[in-house]
């Protein structure tokens, strides 16, 4: 695991955190496709105030991009875009398929891919994982493997963080 090169994708108010966290251990980037987000996070700001400019500091490791090439070398990929749900209360799939269509491009053999983002059950199975195969040419579970793992970050909520909260993750087998 030291070689691990991490690639968060989405730095809203699940991904920005992690970022940080993984940061502070491995070779991690923090992509996200808004560049006046992606020039804050680099000027150390944080517009929502989940993370303070001390925690920037203490992430040595970690860099912000909002050029999609930035993850190619990469081989764990953590997709943490939102999901919001229309009018109806449908869930719109537009983030997490695009973002599933961008990792694709660049996954490679042996690469880990786990979602963290509120999806519906199944979604990761029945529309992600798809999309991975498709993009990337290769085989889920053989040439490539995939986990979810359940949004645990309340906005906002300074008592129960990313470094307070469990985390669980679930290794997706499926065929």
């Amino acid at each position: 695991m030291d070689d691990s090169k991490i690639a968060i994708i989405g730095l809203g108010y699940v991904g920005l955190p992690l970022s940080i966290e993984f940061g502070k251990v491995f070779k991690t980037i923090g992509f996200d496709t808004k560049k006046s987000r992606v020039a804050d996070l680099k000027r150390g700001h944080d517009s929502s105030f989940e993370v303070t400019s001390e925690k920037f500091q203490e992430s040595k490791q970690l860099t912000f991009t909002n050029d999609v090439n930035d993850i190619a070398n990469c081989n764990v990929y953590i997709i943490t875009v939102p999901t919001p749900i229309d009018e109806y209360k449908k869930p719109n799939l537009i983030p997490l398929t695009t973002a599933s269509e961008t990792v694709g491009k660049f996954l490679q053999k042996d690469d880990l891919v786990i979602y963290e983002s509120t999806v519906y059950p199944g979604a990761t199975e029945e529309v992600c994982i798809p999309i991975l195969e498709k993009f990337s040419g290769l085989e889920f579970n053989k040439d490539f493997y995939c986990g979810y793992s359940p949004e645990r970050i309340n906005p906002g909520d300074k008592t129960h963080t990313i470094t307070t909260s469990r985390k669980l993750l679930q290794a997706l087998h499926l065929k």
